[in-house]
């Protein structure tokens, strides 16, 4: 890995991408110290809206939702805008039609998924800033002014989000475009890791080794299965017969079709916090009304989906397991790959072409999706399970915390693994480009 960062940033080309992209993270990290206007600071310094909520917002915000920074939301509704559409595009006819016509279909997606996040980031940023107002201490105002939605300040804090996650927005595709690796990936992975200070600052001011040797036993046996899980793949073997053109025979060849183990990536976690914190969050806002009755279900609701309550680690490890099989097909489709080698004179050795290899691949899909789809599961619920094992609960009592975010883990080892077979792929060219010369 050392030796393909050395190579890297010898290559001219590649050393002005990989700089473009270090620009782009420090603008965003600078970006992410600028307060919305009408903010309290006294409350954000208090800590008061470091909650449980908030901090699972902050999974994909770089916990700049709890700063109340313009690039509070983070990704969140452009993420959200790309889900709505590939799940449109599985419902609607015309949507489906627009996704096989090739790079002019995708970019058509792409178009309407960032205009449908313009939207979302502006209800997201009301539902939040209501949010912030309604769970503040008495006598704390959450604002320098009094919130309300026909206020010019409020319109001007709603703005101010909603700018701030398009701009990320369009940050994240330059990367894409002008840098190595997928840019919105970068923009998660920069968030995430900017925490790392903090937590190193924290362990600073008492540090207990108990705790660092725990930490770093366990972060390197969970990398370890993250890589191992994420590159698994099972191969099937698919053979070319021989096509003749005109004149000429074509020889036929073989080769395999790689079906990863989790092929979801981290979408269904994605999708089960979403789910989980709309009603949480919408029955926190009635948890102060004067109806004792409607006062009393919402406090219900509340502590139902604690985050750190039991029936919320349940339903949270349960629609991450079925997520993970719904976007697995949504994004592999057998009938199509069938198709697709049925019309290139492909097929699997012992099974014939057309309906019995899409049922062959459906099956195979299936069985793989198993095993990831526990696995994405059990990476979501990791923290809780960690703090329920009597060894961590003996080091809570002795003064270590040891927590891991798996779902945090996941994302940053799936990004850096990513990039380093990027890196590797642009200095190969590099190597062949030289041998053609």
């Amino acid at each position: 890995m050392i030796e393909s960062m050395l190579n890297a940033f010898r290559a001219p080309d590649i050393r002005r991408r990989l700089l473009f992209v270090l620009g782009v993270l420090v603008i965003y990290r600078a970006l992410s110290h600028v307060l919305i206007p009408g903010i309290n600071t006294d409350l954000i310094k208090s800590g008061a809206s470091d909650n449980s909520f908030f901090s699972l917002l902050s999974l994909f915000s770089g916990a700049n939702i709890r700063e109340m920074s313009i690039v509070g939301l983070g990704l969140n509704p452009y993420i959200n805008a790309t889900i709505i559409m590939q799940i449109l595009q599985s419902t609607i006819p015309s949507l489906q039609a627009l996704s096989r016509e090739g790079e002019y279909g995708r970019n058509k997606i792409t178009s309407y998924s960032r205009w449908l996040s313009v939207p979302l980031a502006a209800l997201q940023a009301y539902g939040i800033l209501s949010y912030l107002q309604a769970t503040a201490p008495s006598g704390t105002p959450a604002y320098t002014t009094s919130f309300s939605f026909e206020k010019y300040e409020s319109l001007t804090m709603i703005l101010a989000l909603t700018v701030g996650s398009v701009l990320l927005m369009w940050l994240g595709e330059l990367i894409t475009e002008k840098g190595i690796g997928n840019g919105i990936s970068f923009i998660i992975f920069a968030g995430i890791v900017a925490r790392i200070p903090g937590a190193v600052s924290g362990f600073l001011t008492s540090p207990d080794w108990l705790e660092l040797f725990g930490f770093g036993v366990i972060g390197l046996v969970i990398i370890f299965v993250i890589i191992f899980v994420q590159e698994g793949q099972r191969r099937i073997p698919i053979q070319y017969a021989n096509r003749v053109r005109g004149h000429r025979v074509y020889q036929g060849g073989s080769t395999f079709l790689p079906l990863r183990v989790n092929m979801a990536g981290v979408i269904p976690i994605i999708f089960a916090i979403s789910i989980l914190l709309f009603p949480y969050q919408i029955a926190t806002y009635f948890t102060t009304s004067n109806v004792s009755s409607v006062r009393d279900v919402a406090t219900g609701i509340v502590s139902w989906l604690n985050p750190s309550g039991p029936l919320y680690i349940s339903l949270y490890f349960l629609l991450t397991f079925a997520f993970a099989f719904f976007y697995t097909f949504i994004v592999f489709k057998p009938d199509e790959t069938a198709n697709n080698l049925r019309k290139s004179g492909g097929f699997i050795p012992g099974i014939r072409p057309g309906q019995p290899t899409e049922e062959y691949l459906r099956r195979v899909a299936l069985r793989i999706t198993v095993a990831g789809a526990i696995f994405v599961a059990a990476i979501a619920v990791l923290p809780y399970l960690m703090g329920a094992l009597p060894m961590f609960k003996n080091l809570a009592s002795a003064g270590v915390g040891v927590t891991i975010g798996g779902t945090s883990v996941l994302i940053v080892v799936s990004v850096v693994v990513e990039t380093m077979k990027q890196l590797e792929a642009q200095l190969m060219m590099r190597s062949y480009e030289g041998f053609i010369r």
